[in-house]
């Protein structure tokens, strides 16, 4: 069977692509933070048929974690066919009212970890002439919206679209997945109040899934969840951006930060 190695696995869209690849019968590496968490998810998934779980504790803020998940994915034992860097945190204030602590963390994990993972896996999948690559990026990549959020999800769009025109004649698929709202934990850890979580912006992780693996699979380098944010992405790539700085500094609710995901 083949193997998929899922980061930030136990919560929101993480968990939602463990659930789906599970299903579709891919053995499983499950990297988080939360070695109790990691095991728990692990067991439940392990109920669902037969397939392997391995679970890999691991904060890849750090150069231990990043290193430790770089092994597994180098292991030519054990190859992994599938990644999924879904791993990414957002902050709740401005980016002059952070502590540099916290935008250099979000940094390192909705960046450097993305790329680290991805350069590790490559070698293997070219050398195999097969593998998929998916990196959970944001709308808000798509205009300056959300401070250095939505900054880290541009570069993730960026980098997911270049990698994908460099290896897609070499058999291995790159796809960025970039979700509006969607019903997970993310914004609660951010401490980002978003009301109720309800309306037709507000997406389940287990759709945005279904979407990005269909786009994956028909070799698209950028897959926009639902008609509505197809829209919406649309507007943000070709509104001049002056009227979206205009917008966000206006006072009210078109004047709040919008952080997707």
């Amino acid at each position: 069977m083949p193997t998929a190695l899922v980061t930030g696995a136990t919560a929101g869209i993480g968990a939602a692509f463990a659930r789906r690849l599970a299903v579709e019968h891919h053995d499983l590496v499950l990297v988080a933070r939360d070695p109790a968490r990691l095991d728990s998810f692990a067991a439940a998934l392990r109920e669902q048929g037969d397939i392997t779980v391995e679970v890999l504790p691991a904060d890849l803020v750090t150069e231990a974690g990043c290193a430790a998940v770089e092994a597994r994915l180098t292991d030519l034992d054990r190859p992994v066919d599938v990644l999924v860097n879904n791993a990414g945190i957002g902050l709740g204030g401005s980016f002059v009212d952070n502590t540099l602590e916290a935008e250099q963390r979000m940094l390192d994990l909705n960046v450097r970890a993305v790329l680290r993972l991805t350069h590790a896996v490559l070698a293997g999948m070219l050398a195999r002439g097969r593998g998929d690559i998916v990196n959970v990026s944001s709308v808000a990549g798509f205009g300056p919206i959300g401070g250095t959020y939505s900054a880290t999800k541009a570069w993730v769009t960026s980098f997911s679209e270049s990698t994908h025109s460099a290896v897609r004649d070499r058999g291995v698929r790159v796809t960025a997945v970039c979700p509006g709202f969607v019903r997970t934990e993310f914004h609660e850890r951010a401490g980002i109040d978003v009301g109720d979580r309800t309306g037709l912006m507000w997406l389940d992780a287990d759709r945005v899934v279904r979407e990005a693996l269909h786009d994956l699979r028909r070799g698209r380098a950028v897959s926009v969840p639902s008609v509505q944010y197809k829209v919406l992405s649309g507007a943000l790539r070709h509104v001049p951006h002056g009227l979206l700085r205009a917008a966000r500094s206006a006072p009210g609710p078109v004047g709040r930060r919008y952080r997707g995901r």
